[in-house]
Order: structure tokens, then sequence, then C-alpha cells
């Protein structure tokens, strides 16, 4: 018999396996978990050194699972950016701009994030840019809307960017002018940001220990809140070497996968598509899998870039017969799916309107018709389904990666209903529709996007479909609530199951890693509007306590 190294005991555990959901006590040996069950049959693993911790009847989960996530921009943001919440109102973003401003050197750069969507009509005039120009003292600007795909930059943030009046619309993005004079007013949408975060690159010298440090930076928020396994939903070369110095040095305490850019998406002077798969095994470690390719099928709605099946709500802009357009054509996104499957590498496909679902499943129908039944494939954000797609998720065998702010109300939701319409605006998410079905839902925070990457919030909110914070009132189509089992499960076993580490971890059971978290509270034993303020005491990885409140 194997003895064990550690035993926690007299404790409420929630091991999210169906097969053995509750226990009192867990057995680590090497890291891995050699005994789940009653405190006498795991106290028998206990040798002349074992360490014995009676936990008094803390409760205990696994380590929690985010399928989607930017770490790395979440920690360069933490240590490097101005913050400010997608609540505040324009004067408000004003105001920081102008305080962190007065804190720099006179060449330094103002980036932060994140505005609102509902601010981008306020962000698309001269006027605005004036003022943001006034407030720097005439420092560049450069500021990220919530959903990361648009951006503001000032008048010296265009200039370095080479933004004029007479430079053309990149493909797949639109530089917003003021309607007489032809001028960017500062608002860009899509690839319309690449030149400015080319310029940020050249002004900034990110560098390798920055990265570096800015992944550990976001990986230590994450052990704050009980994760212990994510997927970088949009990796690059840069945060793929960092996370591979960081395992390689003994300091990557998370298992991690990686989605390899298709295409320029968010980062600019960066390897992508075939390149950037030709060099994958490059980064592969023990704790980090760059298993998953990202493809960025459509934009998001608040800009009229999502795809959708039906026009969107008639615009100056768009006219009346508006739908929005994919990124790739369904037959180029075909060949890109067959060829990475070949090459033994899963998808993770980013589709915020209905018509990017359906052209997504399409193209993975050409895969499973070829006899390939063993490729990952993950539909991520989905908050538009048209219902004759959903069984299709389980025809297909692809998971539905879903994010907060999407189930339930607040700046997101309420940007899309101002150019959707109703009820289809508010019809986000069918997270009960696609459970009840037997789809794969996997929970990821996309942070930073959602503001934290706290999964209490986002399994709060899967139950309730009221804002867990009481940032916004009411709820958002609650008919499509989960169980609380349910969304735990989301968070746990099949995050981890989506992201092809189900044999490893995200769940206490016997041979996975001993990746687990000691809590404040049973979650499954208070009010559910309390479940939010659930938090982690210890988090584990691997045998190994990486967290202490």
């Amino acid at each position: 018999m194997t003895v064990a190294d550690l035993i926690l005991h007299g404790a409420v555990v929630r091991t999210a396996d169906r097969s053995r959901p509750h226990a009192t006590a867990l057995a680590i040996a090497d890291g891995r978990l050699i005994a789940v069950g009653g405190d006498d049959e795991v106290l028998a693993t206990a040798g002349p050194d074992t360490e014995v911790r009676d936990l008094g009847g803390a409760a205990v989960v696994p380590g929690l699972v985010d399928v989607h996530n930017h770490h790395l921009m979440a920690g360069e943001a933490e240590l490097y950016q101005l913050a400010f919440p997608p609540t505040a109102g324009l004067d408000e973003v004003l105001e920081a701009v102008r305080a962190y401003a007065a804190e720099l050197g006179p060449d330094e750069w103002v980036v932060g994030e994140a505005f609102g969507s509902v601010l981008l009509e306020e962000f698309s005039t001269v006027s605005t840019r004036a003022r943001f120009d006034e407030a720097a003292g005439g420092r560049p600007v450069v500021l990220t809307d919530d959903s990361h795909h648009n951006r503001f930059a000032n008048c010296a943030a265009l200039e370095a960017a080479g933004i004029r009046s007479d430079t053309p619309d990149p493909a797949q993005g639109r530089i917003v002018r003021d309607a007489e004079t032809g001028e960017p007013t500062g608002l860009l949408m899509e690839a319309a940001t690449l030149a400015v975060t080319e310029a940020l690159d050249r002004n900034l010298a990110r560098t390798p220990e920055r990265y570096r440090r800015a992944s550990a930076r976001a990986i230590e928020i994450l052990h704050s809140f009980g994760i212990t396994a994510f997927q970088d939903a949009a990796a690059t070369v840069e945060i793929m070497g960092a996370l591979r110095d960081l395992d390689d040095d003994g300091d990557l305490h998370a298992w991690v996968v990686s989605s390899l850019l298709s295409s320029e998406f968010l980062f600019a002077n960066t390897p992508v598509g075939d390149e950037l798969v030709a060099r994958r095994e490059e980064f592969r470690t023990a704790h980090h899998r760059p298993d998953f390719v990202k493809v960025a099928l459509d934009g998001v709605p608040p800009t009229y870039t999502g795809a959708f099946l039906t026009p969107y709500l008639p615009s100056p802009d768009h006219g009346h017969a508006h739908c929005g357009v994919t990124t790739m054509d369904p037959a180029h996104l075909t060949d890109w799916l067959v060829r990475t499957a070949a090459q033994g590498l899963g998808a993770k496909i980013h589709c915020t309107g209905d018509a990017a679902v359906r052209v997504a499943l399409d193209a993975i129908a050409v895969v499973r018709s070829g006899g390939d039944t063993a490729t990952r494939y993950q539909i991520a954000h989905g908050q538009f389904v048209h219902p004759d797609d959903r069984q299709r998720f389980v025809e297909l065998d692809v998971s539905a990666d879903i994010s907060p702010f999407l189930w339930f109300p607040g700046v997101i939701p309420d940007a899309i209903a101002q150019v959707r319409p109703q009820p289809e605006a508010a019809h986000l998410q069918p997270n009960r529709d696609l459970v009840d079905r037997g789809v794969l839902v996997a929970g990821g925070s996309d942070w930073p996007v959602s503001v934290s990457p706290n999964p209490w919030e986002g399994i709060q909110g899967l139950v309730t479909r009221a804002d867990p914070l009481g940032r916004a009132p009411g709820t958002l189509w609650p008919e499509q609530g989960l169980t609380l089992d349910e969304a735990f499960e989301v968070f746990t076993v099949n995050a981890a199951t989506a992201m092809g580490l189900g044999e490893v971890t995200g769940s206490l059971s016997v041979g996975k890693s001993a990746d687990f978290v000691v809590l404040d509270q049973d979650p499954f034993s208070v009010e559910i509007e309390r479940v939010v303020h659930t938090r982690a005491v210890e988090t584990w990885f691997a045998g190994r306590r990486v967290f202490t409140a």
C-alpha cells in the first residue's frame, strides 16, 4: 500500500466525481490523490512520517478550472496599467486618466482598461478625443473596451500609430471618423487596433522578463480564487515562452492549456497561424500543453461585428439589413480545422453571433465526417445559438465555452440590447437548454473581459441569472438557470474535460493531481445569494500549497 505524505480529514469534501460526490478525507502522495473517502479508510494510508491535519469541518472542493481567460493580459494590466471598472462613465474615465498621467514622465503612455461597450458612441467623437488629449497632458492614451476587441487612442497615440484622415480602414477593421471632416475620432474597431498595438510594442519595450512577471502575477491571482487549471484563449510565442520559462524553473503551479492564435487578434508583431503551429512543441512542458488553436470567427455585437442570421437594428452606419460577417469564409475555416486536426490540435472558436456558430459547426461536421472523433472543439461565448443548432453540439461532440457577464445583467448585455432586436437580445446563453441536451458546458471567466476571474461569481450567476454583485438589477432569461450542482461541474470537471485535462484534474478522484481548495464556507450549505462570498483559505496544486489567505 502506498503511504500518504499528507492526509486531510474531518472535512466536507465535494469531489465533483459523480461516482463518489461526497467524502470527508483526502490522502496525497507524490502530488497525487491516493485515497478519497471517509476518515477511517483514508487514515489507514498513514505512515510514521505522514502529516495529518484535521480540518474541523471545513469545506474542500477540487481546484477550480477556468476554460477561457487571457491570463498574461490580465497580469500585465495588474502590474503596469491604469484600471477602472467597465461601469465607469466617461467623466470617471477621464478623471482616472488625468490622475494616472500626473504620475508619469512626459513621454510615457497612459494604457488602461476597460471602458464599457455602452460608451462606444461617446468615445466616437472628436470632442471626446480632445478631452483625453487635455487630461493626459499631451501624452499618448490607449484604452481598451470591455470586449477587448476595440480600442480608443488620443491624438498622440494616433500619430504614433500613423493613423491619419487618409489612412484606409484595414481588412476586418474600422477607423471611426468624424462625419463632417473624416478625421479619426480615436475609436478603433477590431483589426484597426493593430497599428496602435504595434506602436505600443515599440514604445513599451516588452521583454521576456516582463512577460514572465505578468504571467506569474496572473497565476498568483488565479490561485487566490482557487483556480489551479486554465486555458489561455489567445496564446502567442511570448505568452507561451513565459509559461515555458516558469515551468522550467519550477515556478508554474497550474495546469495550462494554450490556444494558438490563427490570425492577428489582440496582438501584433507575433507569429500566427501555420508559423505558430509549427513552433508549438518548443513550449510544451510538464504543466503546459499547447494543444488548441484559436479562431476569432467574428467580432462582438456592440460594434456590429458579430455574425448573425438576422439583421441588427437599423443604424446610420450599417443600414437596415446588416447581419455581420465571419472573419473566415467557410471553406477557409474548414480547411484550417482539417489541417490542424491532422496535427493533433483542437480548436477554440470565438463565435458571438448565431451565424458564426453555424459556420463553425458546419466546419467541425466536415472534420467529423472524415472519421475524426477525438479532436476537441470548443465554441467560445456562443451567447446566441439558433435552436436548430443546439443539438448539433451533442452530435458533433462540441463543448460550449461560456463566460460571465453573458448570463446575467451587466454592461455587455446592455450594450447588446442597444443593437439587437428583442426578445432575442435578452435571450443570451441558453445554458439550461444546452445542459438538458447533454452538451458539455464549460466555464471560463474571459478575464480580464470579466473584471474578476472569481468562479463563484460565475457559479452563482449560472443559477440565479442575476448579477451576483448587485451592480445591475433584474435577471437575464431566468428560465435558463442551472442547479448549483450543475454550475459547480461547469467550473470543475466539465472545464477540465473540455481542455483535455479530464484524466488529470477537475475532480477529487484517486489517481488525479492533488489539486484542491479549502474554503471559508461550504457553498452548498448557504443561501444561493451568498455563494459569491465563498473564499479560498488555501489552494493546493499537485500536493503543494500555493496560496494561503
